[in-house]
């Protein structure tokens, strides 16, 4: 196939969607909120006595190129253990606001602060960024994602390379000038969850160079702006450096009238794209609803497999690397 063969794919099969845009959503099976119940967070999402707590920076507001007239407010995750002198790690999270909200489904902070602690992942800057909106609109919060307020559908959701821009070209650049980011890009991950999510799977797919590492919730991979095309890029495509943990739930949206629209059923078609092109994958197929609630539980087991690959010490007389990582004095 040759390399132009993606984008006429992209081409052919995306615009029917554009022509089909202001079509109905067809209804889907009603959410059943006991299939959630058992899905709670754990220790490591958690405060936890005697670990030392990063600290937020932010709001920050930068405006967009990409989207002109538009800004992205984002927060720096700063851990306890970064130290300025050594090049970081970093994890963008999408819809940043729900990602950190305490209480919340995800308290992502909190698995940073234990994980990095124990060392079971790396230390690593973590940035919540939430969609883009004019000034003139309200910030997303965690009862109102932005879908109807912000630019969040039209940025997140069409599988172009548009937020990937956003990311790359003007967030990256913003996080540097104040951190010690690392330039490999196996020290990049991005997560997200629902649009959200398939918004981070579209920034390493179209900036393969710059983001290796990717997690999803319950990734909206549907018709909502297209986004169901991914499996046929991916079979079209020669296989990019991307590790990818996917999760969704059996009762995600399930809609039995059109497939397009299916999330469960979309979750599962590009990982069976994935799986075929040989892909670093793992994924987790629970019980639940579209939220974040088996997600948010099983974070930090997805942060461990995604920062497997952390360099280590087998050295046994290694005291630093057997003990617990301390806090760097700022």
């Amino acid at each position: 196939m040759t390399p132009s063969a993606p984008r006429i794919l992209l081409a052919m099969i995306f615009a029917p969607c554009l022509a089909g845009a202001q079509t109905i959503t067809p209804p889907h099976l009603p959410a059943n909120r006991a299939m959630d119940q058992y899905y709670r967070l754990g220790p490591d999402s958690q405060p936890q006595p005697g670990v030392p707590q990063g600290h937020f920076v932010g709001p920050v507001y930068l405006p967009s190129k990409v989207y002109p007239g538009y800004q992205h407010t984002y927060y720096v995750y700063v851990p306890a253990q970064y130290n300025p002198a050594v090049p970081s790690a970093i994890t963008v999270f999408n819809d940043g606001q729900a990602m950190m909200a305490v209480p919340g489904d995800v308290q992502a902070q909190c698995v940073l602060d234990n994980l990095i602690y124990r060392r079971e992942i790396p230390v690593m800057i973590g940035v919540f960024i939430n969609p883009a909106r004019r000034p003139d609109q309200p910030e997303p919060v965690p009862s109102d994602w932005g879908d109807h307020t912000t630019l969040r559908a039209d940025e997140y959701n069409p599988p172009t390379d548009k937020y990937a821009l956003v990311v790359v070209d003007e967030l990256m650049p913003a996080i540097r000038r104040d951190y010690n980011i690392s330039p490999d890009p196996e020290l990049h991950a991005i997560m997200g969850s629902s649009s959200g999510g398939c918004a981070a799977f579209g920034v390493a797919w179209f900036k393969p160079d710059d983001f290796h590492k990717v997690m999803t919730f319950v990734g909206s991979y549907t018709n909502i702006r297209g986004e169901f095309i991914y499996p046929e890029l991916v079979a079209a495509s020669s296989r990019k450096p991307i590790r990818i943990f996917m999760q969704d739930g059996r009762n995600d949206n399930r809609a039995p009238t059109d497939p397009r629209y299916d999330w469960f059923l979309q979750n599962v078609r590009l990982m069976k794209a994935l799986q075929a092109k040989g892909y670093d994958l793992n994924y987790a197929w629970g019980i639940g609803n579209h939220g974040q609630k088996q997600g948010g539980a099983i974070l930090p087991s997805m942060m461990r497999w995604i920062w497997r690959d952390q360099p280590v010490s087998t050295d046994p007389n290694d005291v630093t690397e057997r003990s617990y990582r301390a806090a760097v004095k700022q």
